[in-house]
């Protein structure tokens, strides 16, 4: 199989924050980057050109990250969810959002329950830590 594209790089996390244009998902993203190292007591690794990632996994085509989120121009992605059903209570509560395959799609911090978002993560990231310690 072949190696994900997305590779982990030396790029730094701080400079891609800033260079973030709209002001708005800038100051989003500081905000969930401080919860991430809070709820992971990783350092954020940029995984190629837009990822933020907190730890690391070993998956069947390489190397991931465990939990992780890119301030992209449309939404705010995050790399949190593993398993949507067992998250469904606290998803009803987080307020505007959409999700895809494992990624949860937020426009604004100020359109969700940021409590909600931090327990969201803290899941996954025990999630993660149980399943592939």
């Amino acid at each position: 199989m072949a190696e994900p594209k997305t590779q982990r790089t030396k790029a730094s996390v701080a400079a891609f924050i800033a260079a973030v244009e709209d002001d708005t998902r800038r100051k989003d993203a500081k905000a969930v980057d401080k919860m991430m190292r809070a709820v992971t007591g990783e350092k954020p690794v940029m995984w190629g050109p837009s990822i933020i990632g907190y730890g690391e996994w070993k998956t069947p085509s390489g190397l991931w990250p465990r939990i992780g989120f890119s301030p992209r121009k449309a939404n705010l992605v995050l790399y949190v969810i593993g398993d949507f059903k067992s998250c469904g209570p606290l998803l009803k509560k987080l307020g505007k959002h959409k999700t895809g395959k494992s990624c949860l799609y937020i426009n604004k911090l100020a359109e969700i329950d940021e409590a909600v978002l931090h327990d969201l993560t803290q899941a996954s990231w025990d999630h993660m830590n149980a399943k592939y310690a």
